[in-house]
């Protein structure tokens, strides 16, 4: 690899380093006024936020997913600490994910765990979750080195303008595919289980109807 390739990789390598998640301590536990809701998740997601952003959330957004029953709707106008984590999450699922897809997956969490204050909590969810990406972080790196590495070895036989944009070409097509063959597997699974659901909730309606004949 030359100096060029060690430096731009390191620029990359670099910024996913800058990369971090909302750590657990800094969400307030004390219930917030919209205007405060959005002060702290502009602060803390400012490292993912994308660069066409002004904006982590907007007033209308988190309107609009407590109309569309996706976020618990606020007490009193204000929003506690598993509101925040909801909002969190949601921020990060809306990447890749339609909202009826993030509805299906925080559903069942919100149903069990929000507002819970015995037992494992959302709170403690969100903490293991944050735990478990960091653990898996070395791995992220690693394959991005060597999805990197591999970009750099294709069309060596190019001329060098060519081969730079060839290069930088098949460096984002073998991130995208990665992309893709996960969002893949997230929709799928998330179909699967949407499935399971409408088969238990019928054949509990047949049951239903058989034993009020009887």
């Amino acid at each position: 690899m030359d100096n060029s390739s060690k430096k731009e990789l390191n620029e990359i390598l670099h910024q996913l380093a800058e990369i971090d998640y909302v750590h657990p301590e800094d969400i307030p536990n004390i219930d917030l006024y919209m205007d405060q809701v959005l002060t702290f998740l502009d602060q803390e997601l400012g490292t993912v936020r994308e660069v066409n952003e002004d904006k982590a959330m907007t007033k209308t957004m988190i309107n609009n997913y407590t109309k569309n029953q996706l976020l618990p709707p606020p007490e009193k106008k204000k929003y506690s600490r598993d509101h925040m984590l909801n909002l969190i999450f949601i921020y990060y699922f809306k990447n890749f994910l339609g909202l009826k897809d993030i509805k299906s997956i925080l559903d069942p969490i919100n149903e069990k765990y929000y507002g819970d204050s015995e037992g494992l909590s959302f709170f403690d969810i969100y903490s293991d979750m944050v735990g478990f990406e960091h653990k898996v972080a070395k791995e992220v790196t690693k394959d991005i080195i060597k999805k990197y590495n591999m970009s750099r070895e294709a069309y060596a036989d190019q001329d060098e303008e060519s081969k730079a944009v060839l290069q930088d070409f098949t460096f984002i097509c073998l991130l995208s595919f990665d992309v893709f063959v996960k969002k893949m597997m997230i929709e799928q699974y998330i179909s699967n289980h949407r499935e399971d659901e409408a088969k238990s909730s019928e054949a509990q309606g047949k049951s239903t109807k058989e034993k009020s004949k009887e």
